[in-house]
């Protein structure tokens, strides 16, 4: 991996290509971060830079990571993420990335955690059918069976259930760079990506797998 950045989602909208065809799309404030670290071989075990993003006040940091950005020469930030590059030694802390990074065309994977949805139901949460609407039925939408009526005589392990729904880490994968704003930091890529609205959002390059 060769390119990566940390973004927040400003929202969706849609743009027109050079064809003409409707083309929606996610904005992400792309950057600019700043190399706080440069991890090596020799002292750490692996090869990494260590980036922040987006300003904060220093009151609301923690000694040690002050005294991690004072030493970085950097002022504060909110979030702090490695990424493992194959030109890690090419940076110097103090460094910048900026959403040019990326290029219209690049394909990029997109991380982020998603919507918190609460305590739901099987329906909604697992997509399991209701039951009969008609009256007097007591299962409209209530799950089913839950388990055998012989041995053994209990709910098997993995049995979809109601519960917690949403606020997971999730990756959509091989997004296509729309636009690219280098002077706003503003990254356009097609289609959706996970989170709501000023959520973190980590970008990095798709790696092809060999086959």
């Amino acid at each position: 991996m060769k390119k990566a950045i940390l973004a927040t989602k400003v929202g969706m909208t849609q743009i027109f290509s050079e064809s003409g065809a409707l083309v929606p799309v996610t904005v992400l404030q792309a950057g600019p971060c700043v190399v706080t670290q440069v991890k090596t071989e020799e002292n750490d075990g692996y090869n990494a830079v260590q980036v922040g993003f987006s300003d904060i006040r220093e009151k609301l940091v923690n000694k040690p990571v002050k005294g991690q950005f004072a030493k970085a020469g950097v002022s504060p930030k909110r979030y702090l993420r490695e990424f493992r590059f194959e030109n890690a030694a090419d940076y110097k802390i103090a460094d910048e990335i900026k959403a040019d990074i990326f290029a219209v065309g690049d394909r990029v994977d997109a991380t982020a955690i998603t919507k918190g949805k609460g305590y739901q139901g099987a329906i909604k949460r697992l997509g399991q059918h209701r039951g009969p609407m008609k009256h007097g039925s007591k299962f409209h939408r209530h799950q089913g069976s839950n388990g055998p009526a012989t041995t053994p005589g209990r709910v098997l392990k993995g049995k979809g259930m109601p519960g917690h729904m949403g606020s997971v880490q999730r990756t959509i994968a091989n997004l296509e760079v729309i636009r690219v704003d280098a002077e706003n930091n503003l990254l356009l890529v097609k289609g959706s990506v996970p989170g709501p609205k000023k959520s973190l959002i980590t970008i990095k390059e798709t790696v092809k797998k060999s086959k």
